[in-house]
């Protein structure tokens, strides 16, 4: 485990915003900030931006490197399971991946009745919904048990600053220019993912109880896993040993994902609308301090944080040749 004292050196030398114009057009995500080149490929920076509520809540230490590397496992690891846009990494805040034109949905997939949030399958549950996203869900479930199945839940891709909404199958095919066949591919990609991803959670103590996937389609059509899989920023990960227990005792789940964070906001009365509370140093340490558990969990790898100036280890793996010492070929 990364020391306390590294990760409060970190605090200090975290990435927040890039500007690196030769490596493309820019598109900035929520924690993503994407180049794309003119040969059909896409760098992706991973920042410490730490988002939920669909808003942008400050930086966490050390958290891109974690995600990046998460991630590229994942794609690795499932890449017999689905194609994914990864190329390689070539810094570790940094994927090379193929271009693709992401499809217009977040596919969802749910495996228990959980969430804080004011649209989460459980706050819908609680207030008497028995029909989430088309799926009929039985009476008599409490918080954080399990689904009878995992269930797809799809979700609109809001504008930037705007809100997903869940949606059905057919509400999603009526509101976007998404074709049955799109849907129905994707649905199948996902589903696997995450039987995937589950079955080496559960190997590893570890319960996947949801997560989202983004997918698009490469300049031949070939259907990709994108963004990233399985990481704490897109999935909620739970210890199964401490589970049950809690759960008897009506708990939550001990987690290692930015539920944590998301938790801290909602204690202080925030939930998505108005001023951002301002989140301590103490729970960004612990908060990264969970990234990394989770990553050492998953992968089974000690996490070596890389403590340089990140724009200039990032200008240093990927500047132009001229600013590298290098001449242009």
């Amino acid at each position: 485990m990364v020391p306390e004292e590294t990760l409060r050196l970190a605090l200090g030398r975290t990435l927040e915003h890039t500007s690196f114009p030769w490596l493309g057009e820019r598109y900035e995500g929520k924690v993503r900030d994407c180049y794309t080149t003119a040969d059909g490929r896409r760098y992706l920076v991973v920042t410490d931006r730490v988002s939920a509520f669909d808003r942008v809540l400050g930086t966490l230490p050390l958290k891109g490197q974690i995600l990046n590397g998460l991630a590229a496992f994942w794609f690795e690891r499932t890449r017999d399971v689905a194609p994914s846009h990864l190329i390689s990494r070539p810094d570790p805040s940094v994927m090379e991946a193929i271009e693709c034109t992401p499809l217009p949905v977040e596919m969802v997939v749910r495996a228990y009745l959980t969430g804080v949030t004011s649209t989460s399958i459980w706050t819908h549950y609680a207030a008497g919904a028995r029909k989430f996203c088309g799926h009929l869900l039985p009476d008599g479930l409490r918080k954080n048990e399990p689904l009878p199945t995992p269930i797809l839940t799809p979700s609109t891709k809001a504008a930037k600053g705007g809100h997903d909404i869940s949606v059905s199958r057919a509400e999603l095919l009526a509101q976007t220019d998404l074709s049955e066949r799109d849907f129905d591919e994707a649905e199948a990609m996902v589903m696997s993912l995450f039987a995937e991803g589950s079955r080496w959670c559960a190997e590893r103590g570890l319960i996947l109880a949801d997560t989202k996937y983004e997918l698009g389609r490469d300049r031949d059509g070939k259907l990709r896993v994108i963004d990233e899989i399985h990481t704490p920023d897109s999935s909620r990960f739970w210890f199964a040993e401490t589970y049950a227990e809690r759960l008897a005792r009506g708990e939550e789940p001990e987690s290692f994902d930015k539920e944590y964070v998301r938790r801290w906001l909602a204690a202080q009365g925030f939930q998505g609308d108005g001023p951002i509370p301002e989140i301590p140093d103490a729970i960004r340490i612990e908060a990264s301090r969970r990234y990394i558990v989770a990553y050492e969990r998953i992968t089974g790898d000690t996490f070596v944080p890389d403590l340089e100036d990140p724009v200039a280890r990032i200008r240093r793996a990927l500047g132009p040749a001229d600013q590298q010492g290098v001449p242009r070929p």
